[in-house]
């Protein structure tokens, strides 16, 4: 067997368990479970118990789950935002640095806002007819806090 076969039976083997390693992972940390739209799947990292309890005690509960919040209405956006969300946050809890209790960032804020926007849009659109204090500016999280997420 020449260096070269060997090398390439050392490649193989390291990617097989790298598959393998990754493999494990996914299953252990219940990745699959990430793919649905079950808000059980946002507590699989005890820091978020909190905010599914509050989410329970919130005035959405009954018509919103968390997907319909914190991802983008339209596929491409969903998917892409949970990708990144779903790096961001293995990535932060294998290695340990997360603020606690977990903060939302600032891109995942004005997520939601469009979420708010999208839903509400005939009752925004009427407000802002009528009161110039509310319009596409306005942060709905600023007066509307708990809505999503009662304390």
């Amino acid at each position: 067997m020449n260096v070269s076969n060997k090398f390439s039976i050392l490649i193989l083997v390291m990617f097989g368990i790298a598959i393998g390693l990754g493999c494990y992972s996914f299953i252990y940390a219940k990745g699959y479970s990430y793919m649905l739209d079950d808000p059980k799947a946002c507590v699989n990292c005890h820091i978020m118990q909190d905010n599914m309890n509050s989410w329970q005690k919130g005035s959405h509960h009954h018509v919103a789950k968390c997907n319909d919040c914190h991802l983008p209405h339209n596929i491409v956006g969903k998917y892409a935002v949970k990708a990144l969300n779903g790096f961001n946050h293995a990535a932060a809890f294998t290695l340990q640095n997360f603020h606690e209790p977990i903060l939302i960032k600032e891109h995942s804020l004005r997520v939601v806002k469009n979420s708010c926007l999208s839903c509400h849009q005939p009752m925004i659109q009427a407000m802002t007819r009528e009161n110039t204090s509310h319009n596409e500016n306005s942060n709905c999280l600023h007066c509307h806090r708990s809505v999503g997420h009662a304390k």
